[in-house]
């Protein structure tokens, strides 16, 4: 055997940050192309290849933008010419920042109602109504109400922008990995049930009073007024319903016959009198300590919104979106929007999906929806009447139907997964019953419960070896994976730190056969475990010699051979073995004459404090009976914090880790005295 030397060494802080602040030009190139994504695709654009699909795609999405822009404007509770803002400063900005080419920004439901939560939490009716001196009775100042929540939502929309950009720059993308896809969805459809709930009183023309309670409350408040429905408003609300979801059906069906979907949410509505953009302001950051929280939801929710379609649809098409510039990207788009008295924005499923279906390609189909919106601003505005808000309230409806259809997750779940089911569920009971904010920092909370629940009981397994392999499987799953004589292969599914590190030593102890885990509860000392006779390995015709062990040089810096010494001693159960028959299921026709136990650690991402300790502890209590440990399958980092932690020692050598099981049992078998395993009938069979 070669001896090999590995050195391990901990880089200092100096070579740590050293190439972060070095400076050449190809890195400076490479910091710009990313920071402004425009500069790296804008050069390559073939107007052949992809100039009719973009504007194509971008007329169709810019339609949409219209009623939607102006429906969701009421979910945010401020003027519908606001939506068709928010629905063009947005857009420009992040076709510039962004990565993702099919994702179609601007207004969207969820986050509609999360702002519009917000500016009548702030500005509620009462607060701007008057007494009239006529007649007595109370006058609702519009004009004020409406441009006081313009204000709200604006603040709000710059600092969720601003948190946004903050987390970007920071490389904080990963955050969303906190939000799991069964939590966004089940978040998405409460959302949606508040939206309903918001849009109702549009539907039967009637005039709830504001209840911000549980929503078992504001049911039996709307339902309180319906005696007040105004037939005409519920009329036209129902003709609207029907007309909106046949032609979208139609859409659906004809979709690869159709050159552009039909804009019938365009056709139903007549967009408000328009004449002019809004100039820019800077909005009331006095209203910021009132809305931190809020901002922060806001900007956490957008985010995990357009993040979850931009990765599908990048994996979709083979590119990549990075997570972090579309932080930034998000979080520019809202800042500027909101100077523009725009309010929160993020991607829509339905318009993404119309974009990606009539050809387009790059964020130039962006760029031409916008300039559908801002024809219609600018030119077209005098053209319309009065705006119906009974038939915004249906698009608003019809627009939703993708989020209740995640209602069907349910019987999925179900079946693949319980405790992703226990998720949604909690997540869309918390949503529905709080309000948004409160809901999914609920949320969050219980699923972070769920991962530690999970991490609490891992799965702990003993393993055996696939015959004419180095392959070690669990031996309660695989029948042919065979324990190898006095050797008890450990290991858990997941990593062991404080959580499970008791439950760890738990199940090593059950695992193990009984007169081990008799003598370590007990603590009885080594002269009763070893009255017995020493171990004589059991006799076989079919002796296959296997490769030879590499030992543990890969962990090594100075290897300096095997270090035997009290390592090794007398084996025997002739003595103890009356005690087997309290052993259970999981210990019974394994062999007492235990001499080694192998943890498996290969599932360990890290080690804490509590996991040395119990480490430290299992090599003391197993050494005192002459039970040999040994550590198999390390990752790197976690040898590196086992040295930090001065785990290793003169009683607990780094000879006692391996790079893989198999060496650990050869090197085993090696300090016995046979160097080779039993042979039996390969095959692999699940059990089950």
């Amino acid at each position: 055997m070669d001896n090999k030397t590995v050195f391990l060494f901990s880089p200092t802080l100096h070579d740590a940050l050293r190439p972060g602040v070095r400076c050449s030009m190809p890195k400076l190139k490479r910091s710009v192309l990313s920071t402004l994504p425009v500069l790296s695709w804008l050069p390559r654009y073939s107007v052949r290849d992809n100039g009719l699909g973009d504007l194509i795609s971008g007329i169709s999405v810019g339609i949409m933008h219209l009623p939607q822009g102006m429906a969701y404007a009421l979910l945010a509770s401020v003027p519908p010419v606001f939506g068709l803002y928010t629905s063009f400063y947005p857009v420009l900005v992040y076709c510039i920042l962004g990565t993702s080419r099919h994702i179609s920004i601007g207004t969207f439901a969820v986050i509609s109602i999360m702002i519009g939560s917000v500016t009548e939490r702030l500005a509620p009716d009462s607060d701007f109504t008057f007494l009239n001196g006529t007649n007595g009775t109370g006058v609702l100042d519009v004009t004020a109400r409406d441009a006081y929540r313009v204000q709200i939502a604006a603040s709000t929309t710059v600092l969720s922008g601003l948190f946004q950009v903050l987390l970007g720059m920071v490389r904080f993308g990963f955050v969303v990995t906190y939000l799991s896809e069964p939590l966004v969805r089940g978040y998405t459809t409460g959302a949606a049930t508040h939206v309903v709930i918001s849009q109702l009183k549009y539907i039967f023309g009637i005039h709830p009073a504001r209840f911000s309670g549980p929503l078992s409350q504001v049911y039996v408040n709307i339902c309180r007024h319906l005696p007040e429905t105004n037939i005409g408003t519920l009329v036209v609300s129902l003709v609207a319903l029907v007309v909106l979801i046949v032609v979208k059906e139609l859409n659906s069906c004809y979709e690869k016959k159709l050159p552009l979907p039909i804009p019938i949410e365009l056709i139903v509505v007549s967009p408000p009198y328009l004449t002019a953009l809004c100039s820019p302001s800077l909005p009331d950051v006095s209203l910021w300590g009132t809305v931190v929280g809020d901002a922060f939801a806001v900007a956490i929710v957008g985010y995990a919104i357009n993040i979850s379609l931009g990765k599908t649809f990048g994996l979709k098409h083979g590119y990549k979106v990075d997570s972090n510039q579309e932080l930034v990207a998000l979080g520019l788009s809202n800042t500027v929007g909101g100077f523009f008295q725009c309010y929160s924005v993020t991607s829509s499923m339905s318009r993404s999906l119309i974009q990606e279906s009539t050809g387009g390609r790059t964020q130039v189909a962006g760029v031409v929806s916008s300039v559908i919106v801002l024809i219609t601003v600018l030119q077209l505005g005098s053209l319309f009447g009065e705006l119906p808000k009974a038939v915004l309230s249906c698009i608003v409806f019809v627009n939703l139907k993708g989020m209740f259809k995640q209602y069907l997750d349910i019987p999925a779940l179900w079946k693949s997964n319980t405790v992703d089911l226990l998720v949604w569920l909690v997540t869309l009971v918390c949503t529905i019953l709080l309000n948004l904010d409160l809901g999914l920092a609920a949320s969050i909370a219980f699923s972070l419960l769920t991962v530690i629940f999970r991490t609490q009981l891992p799965r702990y397994s003993i393993l055996g070896q696939v015959p004419g392999t180095e392959l070690y499987l669990d031996t309660d799953t695989y029948e042919e994976a065979k324990e190898i004589p006095g050797i008890t292969i450990f290991r858990s599914s997941t990593t062991v730190y404080y959580t499970n590190a008791e439950l760890y030593l738990d199940a090593l102890q059950k695992k193990v056969v009984c007169v081990v885990c008799l003598c370590v509860s007990l603590n009885l000392p080594f002269f009763i475990y070893s009255l017995s006779t020493a171990l004589s390995f059991p006799h076989t015709d079919n002796i296959q010699s296997l490769c030879q062990s590499k030992v543990n040089w890969a962990y090594e810096q100075q290897w300096t051979g095997l270090d035997l010494g009290s390592e090794t001693g007398s084996h025997g159960d002739d003595a103890i073995t009356q005690t087997s028959s309290t052993v259970g299921e999981e210990t019974r026709g394994r062999s007492s004459d235990t001499h080694t136990i192998i943890l498996d650690l290969s599932t360990a991402s890290f080690v804490d404090t509590v996991t040395v300790i119990m480490l430290n502890n299992i090599f003391r209590d197993y050494r005192e009976i002459d039970i040999d440990i040994y550590l198999a399958g390390c990752q790197v980092c976690v040898v590196e914090q086992l040295s930090r932690a001065s785990f290793f020692s003169e009683s607990i050598p780094k000879s006692r880790l391996f790079t893989t099981v198999h060496d650990a049992v050869l090197h085993s078998l090696q300090v016995q005295g046979a160097s080779d395993v039993p042979i039996y009938e390969c095959g692999l069979v699940m059990r089950g």
